[in-house]
């Protein structure tokens, strides 16, 4: 399966449960994670898809860790699966 293919399926999983999903194409920063979740009196959800084999990117591993030093809740999927990302992981 694409990392596409697993973006949507995360993204509509979340949009069942509530959230308000932006996959974040293009941006004034490199490296910033694929989706945006959205949810009323919830803290936003960045998102990092990967399939099952992928590898993040230095900048991605860096855009996580400025986003998690922000106090966001920032989280990498592999397939369907989403880990919390934890600073320097």
């Amino acid at each position: 399966m694409k990392e596409q293919d697993y973006q949507k399926r995360i993204s509509d999983d979340l949009t069942k449960q509530g959230y308000f999903v932006m996959n974040l194409i293009k941006t004034n920063k490199n490296g910033i994670p694929d989706l945006l979740a959205l949810k009323f009196d919830e803290p936003p959800l960045f998102i990092e898809c990967k399939t099952l084999k992928g590898k993040l990117s230095e900048i991605q591993k860096f855009r996580l860790n400025e986003l998690t030093d922000r106090g966001f809740n920032c989280y990498v999927s592999y397939g369907m699966e989403l880990k919390k990302w934890k600073i320097n992981s």
